[in-house]
């Protein structure tokens, strides 16, 4: 997994695409790894009486086109170094699961594609597709998390959102790997949910049992790891706790774990959504 060796950057021509390419060629110049560009594009569908554009009918046509787009893509944003250019004419999913079977990928770094005030309620649909089909470590950066040429040089901070299944401790061990080899602050955070039914009952003690069996469980996995890392555990809302944690930090990276149960409508799978779309920096999904 880590250090990463090849990483996939999915192209799609749009500005937040072009946003992340400084984290994109920052990371592998920090591992030396190779980048491949791939950009795919779904079969032109044409409906009654729709017009497409002159030779796209042609599937060598196509791919000839978007085969030199990617070309200037390349040229404009990568001088200098040298990249794979791959492009499929399919489904952007199946094409970046094609990709990540035939190469090897370590790592796929790609931003949302959420727009305006949808982006507060969903993930494009491609970055949530990656995110659930696939198991490779996945980058991502939403809009209000996107970075610049000056600050996606190395991480210097980095949350570590903790969720204590049975997946914590190699999530842990991954961001522990990634904060040492960019001599990074490492921070823990757990938090425990507090949205509780709404009753005359006193949760209070219910509540302080938890934070303290989590403490526990925290410093349990920091001794059995020989960690050097701060713990926080926190109660509330895992979006408004990581967003605190993270100016509190100062973190320019939060890495989450992806779980086992990939119900695309399970409580997991919509913090992580929730997660990735409202976290203030890019997010590591592993």
């Amino acid at each position: 997994m880590i250090p990463f060796k090849r990483i996939l950057f999915p192209v799609d021509h749009s500005e937040p695409c072009k946003l992340i390419v400084p984290s994109v060629i920052s990371m592998a110049q920090h591992f030396k790894s190779e980048i491949t560009l791939l950009h795919a594009c779904p079969w032109p569908i044409a409906f009654y009486g729709e017009t497409l554009p002159a030779g796209y009918i042609v599937p060598e046509v196509m791919e000839s086109a978007e085969k030199e787009r990617l070309s200037q893509f390349a040229a404009e944003m990568f001088p200098g170094h040298k990249v794979r250019q791959v492009v499929e004419i399919d489904d952007p999913v199946l094409a970046i699961r094609t990709e990540v079977q035939r190469q090897g990928t370590d790592l796929i770094m790609m931003p949302t594609r959420g727009r305006g005030v949808l982006r507060r309620l969903l993930l494009g649909s491609v970055t949530a597709k990656v995110l659930h089909d696939l198991s490779c470590p996945v980058w991502t950066g939403a809009h209000n998390a996107l970075p610049n040429a000056a600050s996606a040089g190395p991480y210097r901070s980095i949350v570590c959102a903790v969720s204590l299944e049975e997946e914590a401790p190699a999530i842990v061990r991954a961001a522990a790997a990634l904060a040492a080899s960019f001599g990074a602050k490492l921070s823990l955070l757990h938090v425990v949910d507090s949205q509780l039914p709404g009753s005359d009952l006193d949760y209070g003690p219910y509540l302080t049992q938890l934070m303290d069996n989590a403490q526990a469980r925290m410093e349990d996995l920091k001794r059995e790891l020989a960690l050097t890392a701060s713990i926080t555990v926190m109660e509330g809302v895992i979006t408004n706790c990581l967003r605190e944690e993270v100016e509190r930090q100062s973190a320019d990276l939060v890495i989450v774990g992806r779980g086992h149960d990939q119900d695309p409508v399970g409580r997991l799978w919509s913090r992580l959504y929730d997660m990735v779309r409202e976290s203030p920096c890019p997010v590591l999904s592993i």
